[in-house]
């Protein structure tokens, strides 16, 4: 299962998210019933546990799991890059 599920799971406590055939990763997670404040944790939860920095405008673009997934395989770990 993929962190994203995972987090998914823990957050809605739904077992459907971790089943891809319940919930394919192109589907809408809006549409899938995530309200917009369990999809406000969702993004802060990424940003805890994996570390990588979500601004408000990638927000808009994070839709399904393939999103959120793809997004953050592209990303740096925040503070990775070092300097001050």
């Amino acid at each position: 299962m993929s962190t994203i599920r995972e987090l998914l799971v823990e957050l809605t406590g739904t077992a459907e998210y971790a089943d891809t055939g319940a919930i394919g990763d192109d589907v809408d997670l809006a549409a899938s019933g995530i309200d917009s404040g369990d999809l406000v944790r969702l993004v802060l939860l990424v940003e805890q546990r994996l570390g990588v920095e979500i601004s408000a405008e990638d927000m808009e673009e994070l839709r399904t799991i393939a999103d959120y997934e793809r997004f953050v395989a592209g990303r740096p770990v925040a503070g990775a890059a070092g300097g001050a």
